[in-house]
């Protein structure tokens, strides 16, 4: 019986929407229409998507909003709009609706949009704000549970002198060269007294004495000079 319904009320809207380009029928697994609420403020024009369930109209049809053309309408406008469409649609259970719906929306467009802001841009970043809020609170919720990730981020953040360092260090490839820390090695060992009775170790390795004195402090890597402090 439902379906028999629907045949009939499709047929119905294309008739009366013969030529207004305002109106779509959309091809979907459920039957789907759309209507353009116009309006020479653009802010205040919106694709208002009605899609149809196996009872209707024994239940209420979807109200959607979520087409890219309202990218401009607040979250609020939307849930405020959906919730008075779905009001109204309460007393025409059981008989064709959808074109009194949208007629409904057509003269009621301006106080459905009455709290939808003129200025687009501060609406941009309206959104754009909330949605990072909540990104950081889910961020902050994930983390709750994982006391040394905080720890951990704590010591990632180095400064732009210190990542310039860490950057130099690297090579085309984005790793540190082979004897990138050498030096190091020989800093403690002057340190400590060992730079002359570890030369062979060094050489081994590839750091040779510049004169070939186990007092000469610097050395050779790579046809490269290393000074050790």
């Amino acid at each position: 019986m439902a379906e028999e319904l629907q045949l009939e009320e499709i047929e119905v809207l294309k008739s009366i929407y013969e030529g207004d380009e305002n109106f779509k029928e959309i091809v979907k697994t459920l039957p789907a229409f759309q209507y353009k609420i116009s309006n020479k403020d653009e802010l205040k024009t919106f694709l208002l998507e009605i899609v149809w369930e196996k009872e209707y109209p024994d239940t209420k049809p979807q109200i959607n909003l979520d087409a890219f053309y309202n990218k401009h309408v607040s979250l609020k406008v939307k849930e405020s709009i959906i919730n008075k469409i779905n009001e109204e649609a309460d007393q025409y259970l059981g008989t064709a609706m959808t074109y009194t719906l949208i007629e409904w929306v057509k003269e009621n467009a301006d106080d459905l949009l009455a709290d939808q802001p003129d200025d687009g841009e501060s609406l941009v970043n309206q959104e754009s704000t909330s949605s990072n809020c909540e990104a950081i609170e889910k961020l902050d919720l994930d983390d709750a549970d994982k006391p040394g990730l905080v720890e951990k981020q704590k010591k990632l953040n180095l400064s732009k002198q210190q990542k310039k360092k860490m950057f130099d260090q690297l090579n085309t490839k984005g790793e540190r060269p082979r004897g990138w820390d050498w030096v190091d090695v020989i800093k403690h060992l002057s340190q400590s007294g060992g730079i002359g009775a570890d030369s062979a170790h060094l050489a081994s390795i590839g750091l040779v004495p510049q004169f070939g004195s186990p007092d000469d402090r610097r050395y050779y890597f790579n046809k490269h000079v290393l000074t050790a402090p």
